[in-house]
């Protein structure tokens, strides 16, 4: 059960620090570059970054929780930085939550 809760919450912060990133760059970065307005790239970047950060954290727990291999663990953190591709890989990391429980 442990491993269970460690996952779901790997995958809800992924899916939100996915959200922050397509902000990011699709709201932000325009903003900034384009209407000249910085502050959004302050906020939204830092608000990531936090994210960034407690998702490196849940995918470290979920790993240890889950008995999850370094390459899968590698592979989770190579798909956070490229846009949509961890809404992609959730279902996939929703059936590893299954196998943990």
């Amino acid at each position: 059960m442990i491993g269970q809760k460690a996952v779901t919450a790997f995958r809800w912060t992924a899916l939100a620090e996915a959200v922050s990133y397509l902000v990011l760059l699709g709201i932000a970065m325009p903003l900034k570059y384009v209407w000249d307005m910085p502050l959004a790239v302050r906020i939204i970047g830092a608000l990531h970054g936090a994210l960034f950060v407690l998702f490196c954290l849940t995918l470290a727990s979920a790993m240890r929780a889950g008995k999850w291999s370094l390459g899968r663990g590698v592979m989770l953190f190579a798909a956070s930085l490229l846009p949509f591709v961890p809404f992609w890989l959730d279902r996939r990391v929703k059936a590893w939550a299954e196998e943990a429980a």
